[in-house]
């Protein structure tokens, strides 16, 4: 997928408007600058100002008011932390996804080395059988998200799961992205690139080595945010 600057322009537009709401800069009910102020002071097309708004509001942080313009949402400072499916449609939003969780993962996998039972263990090595018979993408992501989930219940700490759920499929990178073929030869190969990643946490928790765990959980994050990172590289070149 191809990383327009158009995209890119209303992502950094997105976040200055962001900043300036989370620290109090813009107060809720305080209006936003107009389309044309924007334009001006940041060099973009209205198109990538629109772009912009769309995404605030969709994060409830900004409400239009027909006629008045665009205002700061009332309680905007406190909405609830989200990820929509609209947001990973680039590398770039991929990539700061996964910095995010790799600290997650990391601490998930060890406390569920500590804690797991033999049920989560077993649910685990299915979830990782799933993996390996998995021919297509859904199938594959489901698979991937089930073990992670499987990983989060073993933790016995409810937050981590209902993290993991409220995350969803957004804690596994989209596939689209990096999937450049629809074939069962390509799907098959990407799940076995997984599998062996799984494996290696999966052992770690089931010898209960914490240590070990947190780092096979750390280095399968990092392994993704390479991959992708080189995909950036490619469409940029």
């Amino acid at each position: 997928m191809k990383i327009t600057k158009a995209a890119s322009l209303a992502d950094d537009l997105v976040l200055r408007f962001e900043e300036k709401i989370l620290s109090g800069m813009l107060k809720p009910g305080e209006r936003f600058p107009t389309e044309m102020t924007i334009t001006t002071d940041f060099g973009v097309s209205r198109t990538v100002v629109r772009e912009a708004f769309a995404r605030l509001a969709a994060r409830g942080l900004l409400e239009s008011r027909r006629g008045s313009g665009a205002y700061v949402a009332e309680g905007a400072r406190y909405q609830a932390f989200q990820v929509t499916a609209a947001e990973l449609g680039e590398i770039d939003d991929v990539l700061r996804l996964l910095e995010m969780r790799t600290g997650f993962e990391a601490e998930m996998a060890s406390i569920a080395a500590q804690r797991r039972t033999q049920d989560d263990l077993d649910t685990m090595k299915a979830c990782m059988e799933r993996m390996a018979r998995s021919t297509d993408m859904d199938a594959s992501v489901e698979a991937d998200s089930a073990f992670h989930a499987a990983i989060a219940r073993a933790t016995g700490n409810p937050y981590f799961l209902r993290f993991t759920d409220f995350l969803g499929i957004r804690l596994v990178p989209s596939r689209r992205l990096y999937l450049r073929s629809d074939s069962p030869r390509s799907h098959a190969a990407y799940a076995r690139t997984i599998n062996k990643d799984h494996k290696a946490i999966y052992d770690a928790i089931a010898a209960q080595n914490m240590t070990k765990a947190s780092l096979a959980a750390r280095r399968h994050m990092q392994k993704s945010y390479e991959r992708y990172s080189a995909l950036k590289r490619e469409a940029a070149g």
